[in-house]
C-alpha cells in the first residue's frame, strides 16, 4: 500500500481499491444497517391505515425517534459494538426531511438525527448516510419520497390500489377488505413493474426527454424533482456540517439514491413485459406497461399471474382487474386556476390533469387503449438514438446530488449505487476527486422470496448478466455449490468497481466495494422459528437462517474480502409484523426473542473512547509486562449505566456473552471473525461456524510499513516505525470464542464481580500460566513471540482464561490478545528492501472444539444433517455437501 496523505488519525482514504487508515492499513467496514425501521414515522409502521392519508395529504408525520430513541441508543449502539462492528450505514428518507411541502424542512428531526450520529461517535462508529427509497415512496408501496412529489407529478395516491398502479401494504388485497398480515413475501417488490414506480422514476430521471410537457413552477418535472431531492439532502449535510466534529471522524460519506430504477426508461416494447429474469420479481399479476397505462385510467384489464416456485417465477393463469372507471391521475378540480390549494405550486397549461401523462404526450391513446409508440422509452424521442440509462441520466443526476452534499462536507466519500445488480457507468476521476467506493447490493433471491434455506439455488446474478443459456446451466445443488455460487457472485459485484474513476475494466479498482445490503429473512418456514408450527417444538431455532446467512456473509470473504452493511437492525421489530414495513423480517434483533429471566442481567453500558474495541485509531504495540498494560477502554460495565466518556470501570465475560446473545438472531452467522485493520492487504479470509477456526492470508511488501505523522522510519530497523510498531487487528467474538468458564456463567446464576484475569499461555498440550497482578478494571491480555521465520510445522499457542479459550498459529510474528474488546493483535515484521510481496497467515481456533448452539442459549433443537433418499446417497457419493433440508423444501 503507497504511503496515505496525511491528515487526522481517524481520516478513512479509499485508495488502490480499498479503505485505508491514515498509518496505511487496510481497512474492513463491516457493520448494519440502521434501521429498516427509518422507512416509516414511529407510529405509523406500514400495516396500519389509520392516519395514513390524512397524515400525507396535511404532511405532518414527523420521523423524530428514528432509527432509535435517543433515550435506548447506548444500549443498542454498545450490542452492536460488542458484534465487532465498525460501520453504520444509516439510511434517511426524503420525506423525513420535507414532508411539509416542497422547500419546508423539518429541521428538528435533522437536528435529531445529528444527536444520534453524536451516540455513533461516542461509540466508534464510522457512518455513511443513505438516502433511502423503495418504489418511491410509502404512498406507492415502498418507502422514500415525501408525498406532495405524486401530487406534483399529477397523480391520486388514494386510487392506486383500486387501479394496481401500485400495492400498498395497509390497504392489501383492497381497501374494502384489507388483511395486511396476508401480504405475500417480497409482492411489495412487484411494484417496480407497476404503474407508479415505472412513472416516477421516468420523471425523475427523464422527464425532460420523455416528458417535455410536464412543466411545473417553470421548470420541467425532472428539474423540479432532481433539486428538491438533492437540496433536501444538502440541507442535513449543511446541519451536520455546522454540528461540528461529526464529518470525516464519524460521517465519512453519502450513499446515492437507494436500489434506483429506471422506470420505463430503456423500455422496448410497452405492449410486453421482459421474458427473461431480470432484478423485477415476477409474483403476482404482471401487467405490461399499456395494461398499466389502461389501469390508470379506470380500464378493466386481464393480467397474466406468477406463483415463484422451486424453479423461480412461473405463469400461472390470469387475474382480471376491474377499477370500476377510478383513475390514478388527479381531477383538474384539485387544482383550481392551476394552483394546488395545499402545496402552492402553480401547473403549466399544457399539463392537462385527469389525464394520463403518456397519453398526453401521445404515446398511447385512452379512447381506443391502443399503444402508438410501443419503443418510445427505447430512442430518444423523435430520434433514432438507442437509449443509454446509466450514462445519460442516472449519471447527471448522481452528479448534480454529489456537488450538493460536498459543497458542505467537501471530503465526502462517494458511495456510488446503480440499479440493482445494474454495472455502473464509467464513472469521471473529475467527479470522484480520489473519494469514492463502489456501494452495490446483494441477497439471496431465492431464499428472501420463497422464505426456506433450499438445497438448491442459482447463480442468478450470472444468468442476469448473460452467462448461460439457460437457466439449468445457472442451477447450484448442494450446499458447497450454493456457497461458492454466492462467493463468485459478489465476486463479479467487486469487479464493477473498476467502472469508478473509468479505470480499463481489465486492471485493479481505484476504489474499494462495500454491499451495502446483504441479509436473509428470519420469517422462514411460516415463521416456525417463532413457534408458529409444530406446537412451538423449533420456537427459538434459527438454525436454517445461520446457515443462509452464514453463507451469504461467507460470500464476503474468501479472495473477495470486502466491506459490508447487514439489512438490517430494527429496535422495534416483532415476531407478528416483522420489520414493520411490507412484511419484511431481516432484523438481526429482536425484543420477542429475548430469553426469560436474562433481562436483568445485561452488563452496565460505558460510552467508549477512541481506542475502543474494533476502533479505527492504531492500537500501537506494548512495552509493558502483563501486570502493568494500561486498561484499554470497553463499552461495558458491571456498575453505572451513566458514564462519562473515557471512564475506565469493571465488568466481565459472562454478562458481555449473554448480552451479545440475547434477542439475537442466527448470532453466530454474523457476530464473526475478521480482520478490522491489515498491515498489508488480506488476500483471503476463510471462517467455519461449525469448526470455530478462523484463518487469514495476506500479503505484505516495504510499500506497507505502517508509519505514524509523528514517527519517522528507524534506520537500520526493518518494517518498525520510531517507538511504534502498528499491528493486524483482528475480531475474534465470544460467541465463538468464550471458554467453558465464560459459557457456564453466562447461562448460570449471575456472574462474579471478580474475575480471575490470569491466562494459560503456551503450546497445545504443554500450556503453561502466565499470570500478572490485575487491577479489577484492567483487561485481559498476553503476549507471546512467535518464530518471526516461518516453520513447516507451528505449534499452536493457547489462550485460556475466563474470557477466551482459543489456540493461535501465525506464520510469524506475536500476538496480543485483548480479551474484554474481543480483538486479536498481531505484530510481524514488514520487509523494507524486498520487491515480492510476502505472505503471512494466521490461523485461529476454539482449542476446545466448537460451542454448541445449546451452550449459548441459542434453542437449536437438532444438529442439521443431510435428507434420506437419493439426496442421502448423492452426498455419501461425495457428489453433494452437508445442509440439506432436513425435512423437504416447502415453497411459497
Amino acid at each position: 500500500m503507497p504511503r496515505v496523505p496525511s491528515g487526522d488519525a481517524s481520516f478513512i482514504h479509499t485508495l488502490h481499491g480499498n479503505f485505508v487508515d491514515n498509518a496505511g492499513r487496510t481497512l474492513l467496514l463491516r457493520g448494519v444497517n440502521l434501521s429498516g425501521s427509518s422507512k416509516a414515522p414511529v407510529n405509523q409502521p406500514s400495516q396500519v391505515l389509520d392516519g395514513f392519508w390524512e397524515g400525507a395529504k396535511n404532511g405532518s408525520q414527523s420521523f423524530i425517534g428514528r432509527p432509535l430513541k435517543l433515550d435506548d441508543a447506548d444500549e443498542h449502539l454498545a450490542r452492536l459494538r460488542g458484534w465487532g462492528f465498525n460501520m453504520l450505514r444509516f439510511p434517511v428518507t426524503w420525506e423525513a426531511l420535507e414532508h411539509e411541502g416542497p422547500g419546508k424542512y423539518d429541521y428538528e428531526f435533522m437536528d435529531y438525527t445529528i444527536e444520534i450520529l453524536r451516540k455513533c461517535k461516542a461509540h466508534g462508529f464510522k457512518v455513511y448516510l443513505n438516502p433511502h427509497q423503495d418504489i418511491w415512496s410509502r404512498f406507492s408501496g415502498g418507502s422514500g419520497a415525501p408525498f406532495w412529489t405524486l401530487a406534483a407529478c399529477g397523480l391520486n395516491p388514494c386510487a392506486f390500489s383500486a387501479t394496481q398502479a401500485a400495492i400498498i401494504h395497509c390497504e392489501y388485497p383492497i381497501p374494502a377488505s384489507r388483511n395486511p398480515s396476508e401480504m405475500p413475501a417480497m409482492i411489495w417488490s412487484t411494484n417496480y413493474g407497476r404503474l407508479i414506480s415505472q412513472t416516477m422514476f421516468a420523471l425523475f430521471f427523464g422527464g425532460s426527454t420523455f416528458a417535455p410537457k410536464c412543466i411545473i413552477d417553470g421548470v420541467n418535472i425532472q428539474e423540479y424533482l432532481q433539486t428538491h431531492f438533492a437540496n433536501a439532502f444538502a440541507k442535513l449535510a449543511e446541519r451536520v456540517a455546522a454540528a461540528g466534529d461529526l464529518l470525516d471522524e464519524v460521517v465519512i460519506g453519502w450513499d446515492s439514491m437507494n436500489e434506483p430504477a429506471e422506470g420505463l426508461i430503456e423500455w422496448g416494447d410497452l405492449n410486453a413485459y421482459p421474458q427473461q429474469q431480470g432484478s423485477t420479481l415476477k409474483k403476482g399479476t404482471v401487467p405490461s406497461p399499456a395494461q398499466s397505462f389502461r389501469l390508470g385510467m379506470g380500464q378493466v384489464q386481464t393480467l397474466d399471474n406468477y406463483s415463484f416456485g422451486s424453479m423461480g417465477p412461473k405463469r400461472d393463469g390470469s387475474v382480471t382487474i376491474d377499477p370500476n372507471g377510478i383513475k390514478a391521475w388527479a381531477d383538474p378540480s384539485t387544482e383550481p386556476g392551476n394552483v394546488h390549494p395545499r402545496w402552492g405550486w402553480k401547473r403549466d397549461p399544457g399539463w392537462t390533469l385527469g389525464k394520463c401523462i403518456w397519453a398526453l404526450h401521445d404515446v398511447w391513446d385512452v379512447e381506443s387503449g391502443y399503444v402508438l409508440q410501443p419503443d418510445y422509452f427505447a430512442h430518444i424521442p423523435g430520434t433514432e438514438e438507442p437509449v443509454h440509462f446509466l450514462h445519460a441520466f442516472f449519471l447527471p443526476q448522481y452528479t448534480l446530488y454529489l456537488k450538493a452534499i460536498r459543497a458542505h462536507h467537501p471530503q465526502a466519500i462517494a458511495f456510488v449505487q446503480p440499479p440493482v445488480f445494474a454495472q455502473p457507468p464509467p464513472i469521471p476521476e473529475e467527479l470522484l476527486q480520489g473519494r469514492a467506493c463502489y456501494s452495490t447490493h446483494y441477497y439471496d433471491g431465492l431464499t428472501l422470496v420463497t422464505r426456506h434455506w433450499n438445497w438448491f439455488n442459482a447463480d442468478a446474478l450470472g444468468l442476469i448478466r448473460g452467462k448461460y443459456s439457460t437457466q439449468l446451466q445457472a442451477l447450484r445443488v448442494g450446499e458447497r455449490a450454493i456457497r461458492n455460487s454466492l462467493q463468485t457472485q459478489l465476486g463479479y459485484l467487486k469487479a464493477d468497481a473498476t467502472q469508478l474513476g473509468a479505470l480499463p475494466p481489465t486492471g485493479p479498482a481505484r476504489y474499494p466495494t462495500i454491499i451495502g445490503e446483504i441479509g436473509t429473512p428470519f420469517d422462514m418456514d411460516a415463521k416456525r422459528s417463532y413457534g408458529y408450527t409444530d406446537g412451538g417444538k423449533y420456537k427459538g431455532d434459527y438454525s436454517r437462517q445461520e446457515r443462509a446467512l452464514d453463507a451469504s456473509l461467507n460470500a464476503a470473504d474468501g479472495e473477495n474480502c470486502l466491506s459490508w452493511t447487514v439489512w438490517t437492525y430494527c429496535t422495534d421489530s416483532s415476531h407478528p409484523w416483522g420489520d414493520g414495513w411490507n412484511m419484511e423480517d431481516l432484523s438481526l434483533w429482536c425484543s420477542d426473542d429475548i430469553r426469560a429471566g436474562e433481562a436483568d442481567r445485561v452488563p452496565a453500558l460505558r460510552i467508549p473512547s477512541k481506542t475502543s474495541m474494533g476502533s479505527l485509531a492504531p492500537a500501537r504495540a506494548s512495552s509493558f509486562t502483563i501486570s502493568t498494560l494500561p486498561a484499554y477502554s470497553a463499552p461495558y460495565a458491571s456498575s453505572s449505566t451513566s458514564v462519562e466518556e473515557g471512564e475506565a470501570m469493571q465488568y466481565e465475560s459472562a454478562s458481555l456473552l449473554s448480552f451479545l446473545t440475547n434477542g439475537a438472531r442466527a448470532v453466530r452467522a454474523f457476530c464473526r471473525p475478521w480482520p478490522i485493520a491489515v498491515v498489508g492487504t488480506p488476500t483471503n479470509i476463510q471462517f467455519d461456524i461449525s469448526k470455530a477456526t478462523f484463518h487469514l492470508t495476506l500479503k505484505v511488501n516495504a510499500e506497507d510499513i505502517p508509519v505514524d505523522d509523528e514517527d519517522d522510519l528507524v534506520p537500520g530497523k526493518e518494517g518498525l516505525c520510531k517507538g511504534s510498531s502498528l499491528p493486524t487487528e483482528i475480531f475474534l467474538p465470544l460467541v465463538h470464542f468464550a471458554s467453558d468458564a465464560c459459557l457456564s456463567k453466562a447461562l448460570g446464576s449471575n456472574a462474579q464481580d471478580q474475575v480471575d484475569d490470569s491466562i494459560d499461555v503456551g503450546q497445545e498440550g504443554n500450556s503453561r500460566s502466565t499470570s500478572g497482578t490485575t487491577t479489577p478494571r484492567a483487561y485481559t491480555s498476553s503476549t507471546l513471540t512467535l518464530p518471526v521465520t516461518s516453520q513447516e510445522a507451528l505449534s499452536p499457542v493457547i489462550f485460556k482464561d475466563d474470557w477466551f479459550d482459543i489456540a493461535v498459529t501465525a506464520s510469524e510474528g506475536r500476538v496480543e490478545l485483548l480479551a474484554s474488546e474481543q480483538k486479536l493483535l498481531w505484530f510481524y515484521t514488514v520487509p523494507t528492501d524486498e520487491k515480492e510481496d510476502k505472505e503471512l497467515t494466521i490461523e485461529v481456533r476454539r482449542s476446545s472444539g466448537a460451542i454448541k448452539a445449546s451452550a449459548l442459549g441459542l434453542g437449536y433443537t437438532s444438529e442439521n444433517r443431510a435428507r434420506d433418499g437419493c439426496v442421502g446417497w448423492l452426498e455419501e457419493l461425495g457428489l453433494l455437501s452437508e445442509g440439506w433440508c432436513p425435512e423437504g423444501c416447502s415453497i411459497m
